[in-house]
């Protein structure tokens, strides 16, 4: 049988204020979502001045993250490669701002931001799960 790390209710607090302190020191308002590796909301932060769609969009890039097991900007880039195909994905948020939490090989969630650019959303979200991994 197979042990994994999973994220505390410490984890989940530590990568928000990271994560918020990130998007703080750039003047940006955004909306930050914290979910488990089968894609359910862990905390929502949204800030002051975020626009209510970021609410659901964070929430969907990262549930993409966590299930795909990989950035949710991996699916942009196969569309903007021309793999449109990838369009008709279920449930599937297809912009870069998803970020999976990796502990010892294992995806244990996921970190999705929506307010700024695409860039910018990943830039928050990787500050936020540097606070837990070290990376």
């Amino acid at each position: 049988m197979k042990t994994k790390a999973v994220l505390t209710v410490e984890d989940v607090q530590k990568i928000n204020a990271a994560a918020v302190a990130e998007a703080t020191s750039n003047g940006w308002n955004v909306c930050i979502t914290v979910v488990d590796d089968g894609g359910h909301a862990l905390s929502l932060h949204r800030m002051d001045g975020a626009a209510p769609s970021t609410a659901m969009m964070s929430l969907g890039k990262a549930q993409t993250s966590a299930v795909a097991r990989r950035e949710s900007g991996a699916f942009e880039e196969m569309i903007n490669g021309g793999r449109y195909a990838f369009l008709s994905a279920p449930n599937t948020a297809m912009l870069e701002g998803g970020v999976p939490i990796v502990v010892d090989g294992n995806v244990i969630g996921a970190v999705g931001v929506s307010g700024v650019k695409s860039a910018q959303d990943a830039q928050i979200a990787r500050a936020g799960i540097a606070a837990v991994t070290g990376a």
